[in-house]
């Protein structure tokens, strides 16, 4: 009877320290890409080129890829599926896009675990010759999952990838002069 009374105990903490836990996160990474920026732009703003800078595409080569729409355009949709449990199955649309500047989708994770999460990519000239890019993704996990966001450190497991992606980028970029 004590260890039930132990375990109901435990189970109730951790939902009333979930109430408190903040259900939002962000990551946000930047790197300066030594290229004009609407040549930035011109490339990442069609998805199909993250095939070639962003890390989780890399991580199986046998993964199944879907694309719907006008790639660049607001509505595109890049669906992919991997038995890679890292990579899993969901979507990326293209939500908004400001010319020259950004594009903002919204990814819709199915497995391994359902989830959705806002992304923007965006140049900023700083010179002629050199733009800083940023790669944003906005999400939240609902209650009582939130509790484990005290144990997550999401801006080094997403962070990293986005750095990674990134600094592909920089190298694809700057060596196809």
């Amino acid at each position: 009877m004590i260890l039930i009374y132990i375990i109901v105990s435990f189970i109730a903490l951790i939902l009333l320290v979930a109430l408190f836990v903040p259900r939002d996160y962000s990551v946000k990474q930047e790197m300066v890409i030594n290229k004009p920026s609407v040549a930035i732009y011109n490339y990442f703003r069609y998805l199909q080129n993250q095939e070639a800078y962003a890390v989780w595409n890399g991580m199986d080569p046998e993964m199944k890829k879907t694309y719907s729409g006008t790639d660049g355009e607001p509505g595109f949709i890049y669906t992919w599926e991997s038995k890679n449990k890292k990579v899993g199955q969901g979507e990326q649309e293209i939500k908004a896009v400001t010319d020259g500047e950004s594009i903002e989708t919204e990814l819709r994770f199915i497995k391994p675990f359902e989830g959705r999460a806002d992304a923007k990519i965006s140049v900023f000239p700083l010179g002629e010759n050199q733009s800083r890019v940023t790669w944003d993704l906005n999400s939240s996990m609902k209650y009582p999952m939130n509790f484990m966001l005290l144990f997550m450190n999401m801006d080094k497991m997403i962070g990293k990838d986005f750095e990674t992606g990134l600094s592909n980028m920089k190298r694809l970029l700057e060596t196809n002069q």
